[in-house]
This record gives structure tokens, C-alpha cells and sequence, in this order.
């Protein structure tokens, strides 16, 4: 009993020090979301006023930037998560060392179009585009998209700091403006319902969303350690 007792304080204590870290970050996060939304919208709107570059706190645990067109989702989860046994990360040095290491928090960033807030169309898809790994010593790597899934993937040796931070928001923000709406097949959407169109006035109930075409690289052993 006692050996249990000692077992679930001390899991215990460890998933509230990553929280506390992630949470942390979290913040950070915010505080450089909003640096690149002003720094964004002071170049943008002197020369053109239709572009809407915003950004909004949903909570404690989310913002929501608005870029034009894209609406881009910050996310932390609030609970802690670790890894299958056979997943890269168990053959660091650094997590070898000490598996309480591999415990981490994740912050998702998930991409919308600007519309499906706009108009409520509930049906329309997002895209996760990447998430943000870390752990109590905010050692942290990245799965993603794009360049997201190979830029940051030292987890023994990268820090993250309001500078990674910045370069993650960027690079994310940066495959989204390249990740394009393309039209569906027609024949994915040659029918419609009566019902479909009968709303249409209030809410455009014909999917849309950005391609997906990709997928994430979190078994693929390109974590370096």
C-alpha cells in the first residue's frame, strides 16, 4: 500500500508540473500571438482595409487569430499525455535517462476558414495543422504539417522560449497562407437536398474546407535526440 501511495503522488505531482509548464507556455503563446497580430495588422490595413487581421481570447485555454481569410485556432489541452512504448521518443538519451521526461502537454493549432465563423456553418472542416509537444524542463518538439513536421524535432536538446515560440506561430501561419481552398470533385457534390438548400439562407449546409493532402510524421523516427 504504501509502495501505491508513493506511486500515484508521485504521477500526481508530475502531470501537475507539465500542466503548470504547458499552461505557462500557453501564456507566452498569447503574449507573442498578439506581438505578430499587431506587427500583421499595422503593415496590412494602410494599404488595404478589407483584410481583417485580428485576434481573440476564447478562455484560458484558447485564441482564436483571424487572418483574412483563415481563422487560425490555439488550443492547449488540459490534460497530460505520454507516448506508446514504441513511439521514437523512448529511444532519447534524455527520456532513457528518466521517463517522467516523455510526460508532455500539447497545444494544437487547427486551421478554419474565416466563413465557417462568419456564417456558422457548422458543417464545414478544420485542419490540424500542428502541435506543440512539451515537457516540465520545456524541452518540446513539434508534429505538423509542412515544415512544422521536420523543423522542430530535437526534444533532448530544444527549449522553448518566446523566440521558438514566434518561429512556430510563423511557420504554422506560413503553410496556411499556402494551403489553398481548392474546389471539391463535382461528384462529391452534384447532390444536395431539399433540406440543404432550404436552409441555404442561414446556413450553407454544402461542406467546404481546405484539402487535407498530408499526413503527420509522428512515427516516422525524425525525432533527433
Amino acid at each position: 500500500m504504501e509502495a501505491l501511495k508513493r506511486a500515484i503522488v508521485q504521477k500526481a505531482c508530475l502531470k501537475q508540473d507539465v500542466y503548470a509548464v504547458t499552461k505557462e507556455v500557453f501564456s507566452e503563446l498569447k503574449a507573442v500571438l498578439q506581438d505578430v497580430t499587431s506587427e500583421i495588422h499595422d503593415f496590412i490595413t494602410p494599404s488595404d482595409t478589407r483584410v481583417i487581421v485580428e485576434l481573440k481570447t476564447m478562455g484560458a485555454f484558447e485564441s482564436k487569430m483571424t487572418l483574412a481569410g483563415d481563422t487560425i485556432i490555439f488550443h492547449m489541452h488540459t490534460n497530460v499525455f505520454s507516448f506508446p512504448d514504441s513511439h521514437m521518443i523512448f529511444k532519447s538519451p534524455y527520456v532513457l535517462k528518466n521517463k517522467d521526461n516523455a510526460y508532455c502537454g500539447v497545444i494544437n493549432i487547427y486551421n478554419f476558414l474565416t466563413d465557417s465563423y462568419r456564417f456558422n456553418r457548422l458543417n464545414d472542416s478544420g485542419y490540424l495543422v500542428g502541435r506543440i509537444f512539451v515537457n516540465r524542463e520545456r524541452h518540446f518538439f513539434v508534429e505538423g504539417q509542412s515544415q512544422l513536421g521536420f523543423l522542430f524535432r530535437d526534444f533532448s536538446n530544444s527549449h522553448l522560449d518566446g523566440e521558438m515560440l514566434r518561429s512556430i506561430i510563423e511557420t504554422a501561419m506560413l503553410h496556411i497562407m499556402d494551403f489553398d481552398l481548392y474546389s471539391p470533385p463535382y461528384q462529391l457534390v452534384k447532390e444536395v437536398t431539399l433540406h440543404d438548400m432550404q436552409a441555404l439562407s442561414q446556413d450553407l449546409r454544402i461542406k467546404t474546407g481546405k484539402r487535407l493532402g498530408f499526413k503527420f510524421s509522428s512515427e516516422d523516427g525524425n525525432i533527433s535526440f
